[in-house]
């Protein structure tokens, strides 16, 4: 007798229907973003040490010129996987997916809107923002309850499950 969200999860965030697959684990987000960040630092790495030569003599603006160029970049990746598979790397490596809310679907665009959430307000951790956004962003799945979203997540309406 319990109430039903578009997902098929009732709200009470018990398991969910038969053939839907179940929630990932926080572990499990945390480990797949983990891996995508080590591509994010690589990116990173090569993208500075191109603008800001051998010497790194950063500047604000050549610090924020990389910021754009790199978080740029990380969102045209997370949002091209996520919109065609619903998997960046980190989620094939932990076997997770994102899913559209309302079906369980692959993203598709969904995922761009995502992506953008996520990866755009990188743009401006030269100031400190960016950081601070991203923080709150990817910890708010610890409380978010029943369906462990981050804020990126409820911006695109999707959910991260299991892959299978």
């Amino acid at each position: 007798m319990s109430e039903k969200e578009p997902y098929g999860q009732d709200v009470y965030g018990t398991q969910p229907p038969a053939g839907k697959p179940p929630l990932a684990t926080v572990g499990q987000r945390f480990l797949a973003r983990l891996i995508d960040t080590g591509l994010l630092i690589v990116l990173a790495v090569v993208v500075s040490t191109a603008i800001h030569g051998p010497q790194w003599r950063a500047t604000i603006g050549k610090q924020m010129l990389a910021d754009i160029i790199v978080y740029g970049l990380y969102f045209v990746y997370e949002g091209l996987m996520l919109s065609r598979t619903g998997q960046t790397l980190g989620k094939m490596a932990l076997k997770i997916r994102v899913a559209k809310f309302s079906d369980g679907s692959v993203p598709g665009n969904a995922g761009w809107l995502r992506a953008g959430v996520f990866a755009l307000p990188g743009i401006l951790s030269a100031v400190c923002v960016g950081a601070l956004f991203w923080l709150l962003n990817v910890l708010w799945c610890t409380w978010d309850q029943p369906y462990r979203q981050c804020l990126h997540d409820k911006a695109a309406k999707t959910v991260v499950v299991q892959a299978g």
